[in-house]
């Protein structure tokens, strides 16, 4: 008789004792800097550093196996840890009894928590998981290829690159770069932008390539990356470099908004052209076999999807235009001021909620998740359009210009909950025309060869976590 391995065998009880004693060390070391940056007593966060690595290695350990999950499992964790005990935004905490007003600016004056958190223990706790457990689960399947991630991550980032520095450079300003000083010469500038979207690139590579299923999952982790390189980068490392103090505050935060939203642009151009190249890779070394085959083409297939979301679209479009009518978002023509009728209005929105939902069809046509990622991945979606599109694409488009400080993305706020609310519902009716479709091919057939170079993204509950969290709290928190 064959005894069937289980999570109880003693290769994966030790297994999970040493990642949780790599996590433990890591949070001690991490609550330790934390208690250095912001000047508080380091028995207490020490306790917690500790407390937090340790129950990270033994709760989500197992589901992590490679660096990417790692990172954003771990930031989703933090941020998760934040909310719990500094923010205090449970409703539970204060019985109701503060105002919203008065909680809001309570959280807001714990920002230097949420960062020190993200920085000290959920990026280098995750990371640590994650590379030890990514040559765990290296038996267990395929080789990992560094070529195709390294060639494909720097072409990423240099054409990323250069769209995005043509642009910000012609308003002087790039958010890669923010915080760094002491360039005297375009030459100069232009040299360090270069290289650090090489950098950038090749590390979305090497962190995300298994994470991988299509252009919008790309685009998302593109997303998670970029809210880390904003905290790492203009918030932490930048300020380091120059010898000056690390400063979190509310006022110092505030100040890198700007750079936010564009390293957010930047990381969706990332993770859209990476998994182009990505793609490219895939048709020409992997999928050349003559006896790959697929029960039906991908022309036809594109074309069903661009159909699916049109349709989820317009009927997203229409379950949310009552929620945008009600804050006036859709009548109001943005940075103008000018208002618009009823009847127009309502025609401009389906139409444009017809056309992004074409764009929802071609960038998510391969996630086939559960009902309820499906929905997270939608409101992902929703998120992703309104910082490229209400943020940014309409203000360039009516006014020519852009206002990307707190104050102008707190106003805009409302029409968040209508693009949240697009973005679930649209990716429901889609995810059902997608499983009645999958319903009718065989299963084996049709997904061996994308299961095994692309498998599920495991992290994508922590990144929905993340990425939706911080996307909505920080224009509510720095305004």
């Amino acid at each position: 008789m064959t005894l069937i391995p289980n999570d109880k065998t003693p290769s994966k009880i030790r297994d999970r004792w040493i990642a949780s004693a790599l996590a433990l060390t890591c949070g001690v070391a991490g609550g330790a800097f934390i208690a250095s940056a912001l000047h508080k007593p380091y028995p207490h966060l020490l306790l917690l550093g500790g407390c937090f690595g340790l129950a990270f290695g033994a709760l989500l350990g197992p589901l992590i196996d490679s660096p990417g999950t790692g990172l954003i499992w771990g930031e989703g964790a933090a941020f998760l840890l934040w909310l719990l005990l500094p923010a205090r935004a449970m409703p539970l905490w204060n019985n109701g009894a503060l105002p919203a007003n008065t909680m809001l600016v309570a959280t807001r004056q714990q920002l230097p928590e949420l960062v020190s958190y993200l920085i000290c223990l959920g990026i280098p706790v995750g990371l640590t998981v994650g590379i030890r457990n990514s040559f765990k689960a290296a038996q267990d399947r395929s080789p990992f290829r560094w070529t195709r991630p390294i060639i494909s991550g720097c072409l990423a980032g240099l054409v990323s690159g250069l769209v995005f520095d043509r642009w910000t450079l012609a308003g002087g300003f790039s958010p890669i770069l923010a915080g760094v000083a002491g360039l005297s010469s375009l030459h100069q500038y232009a040299v360090l932008q270069t290289g650090m979207t090489l950098v950038l690139g090749a590390v979305f590579g090497l962190l995300f390539q298994r994470d991988i299923r299509s252009l919008g999952s790309s685009m998302s982790w593109g997303l998670g990356i970029a809210l880390t390189g904003w905290f790492v980068g203009p918030l932490t490392l930048f300020p380091l470099l120059r010898s000056f103090p690390l400063d979190w505050s509310p006022a110092s935060v505030s100040n890198q908004f700007g750079a936010l939203i564009g390293q957010i642009l930047f990381g969706l151009l990332l993770g859209f052209t990476y998994a182009g190249f990505d793609r490219i890779w895939v048709l020409l070394f992997i999928q050349s076999d003559p006896l790959y085959k697929k029960p039906e083409g991908p022309g036809l297939h594109a074309f069903r999807s661009l159909l699916w979301g049109a349709g989820a679209g317009l009927l997203g479009g229409i379950v949310s235009g009552p929620f945008m009518f009600a804050t006036g978002a859709l009548t109001v023509i943005v940075g103008t001021g000018a208002h618009l009728s009823l009847q127009m209005a309502t025609l401009i929105h389906l139409t444009v909620s017809t056309l992004i939902g074409t764009f929802f069809g071609v960038l998510f046509r391969n996630e086939r998740p559960s009902a309820g990622l499906g929905i997270a991945w939608g409101s992902l979606f929703g998120l992703i359009w309104w910082y490229a599109g209400v943020l940014t694409f309409l203000p360039l488009v009516l006014v020519g210009s852009l206002d990307w400080r707190p104050k102008a993305a707190t106003m805009l706020l409302p029409s968040l909950i209508g693009h949240l609310i697009y973005g679930a519902v649209s990716a429901s009716i889609f995810l059902a025309f997608e499983r009645r479709q999958a319903s009718q091919l065989s299963f084996a057939t049709s997904h061996q060869k994308d299961a095994e170079a692309s498998p599920t993204a495991g992290a994508a509950p922590a990144l929905c976590l993340f990425a939706l969290g911080l996307g909505i709290l920080l224009p509510m928190l720095l305004a």
